[in-house]
């Protein structure tokens, strides 16, 4: 969801978003895990998922859908704007759970989902869930790991509501904004999901600064 206020969630709630540390309570509404294909199922198809985070401005940091070609370089199936991290003092911190961006290295993609509900405080329509990773202080994990959008489970937008930040809606670059998570604008998400599925799904998230 898009950062904009700031509201004090309980850890329930904020598991949803991504990026708990690893002494937080375990939450007592556990996001449920996305459907769809697995990585095992998708193994064979040879594609993933590259984001390169942007260090002077992470709400323009690139995702891409990577395609793998043995013995030459990898072919670039589509590109897009992506954020991640909440923009603040610690947004660039990796280890900084439910502020920062998420943190450099290799990730499963777990599943992916069309219509996931996590409900208003969490991620909700098309999701790519990939698993949690611990950070570069060796002890913080970031958890709750979603690439995802702002819309309905449904995929649709939810209506303006002038001065309000909806968790169901996209309205502008500041929602590129997260608590952890990959965010991209609707229109990019669709269009990743439709590559995806000609192209073959991701098995893995490759995370670089």
């Amino acid at each position: 969801m898009g950062i904009r206020h700031r509201i004090v969630l309980p850890a329930a709630v904020l598991a949803l978003a991504g990026g708990l540390a690893a002494t937080a309570a375990a939450p007592a509404l556990a996001a449920q895990p996305a459907s769809g294909q697995t990585t095992a199922a998708a193994a064979a198809d040879g594609t993933y998922l590259y984001f390169n985070k942007n260090q002077s401005d992470p709400g323009n940091s690139r995702l891409s859908l990577m395609k793998s070609v043995p013995d030459a370089k990898d072919e670039v199936l589509a590109t897009y704007r992506a954020g991640s991290g909440d923009g603040g003092r610690n947004g660039t911190d990796e280890c900084a759970g439910s502020q920062g961006w998420l943190p450099n290295g290799s990730y499963r993609v777990l599943a992916h989902d069309a219509h996931y509900n996590g409900g208003d405080f969490g991620v909700n329509g098309k999701v790519i869930h990939v698993e949690d990773k611990v950070c570069e202080n060796g002890r913080t994990k970031r958890a709750e790991l979603f690439v995802h959008s702002e819309m309905w489970p449904e995929g649709s937008q939810a209506s303006r509501q002038p001065g309000k930040d909806s968790p169901y809606r996209w309205d502008g670059p500041d929602d590129y904004r997260s608590l952890g998570c990959i965010k991209l604008k609707p229109a990019d998400i669709n269009n990743l999901f439709t590559k995806a599925g000609q192209a073959g799904w991701p098995t893995k998230l490759k995370v670089v600064s």
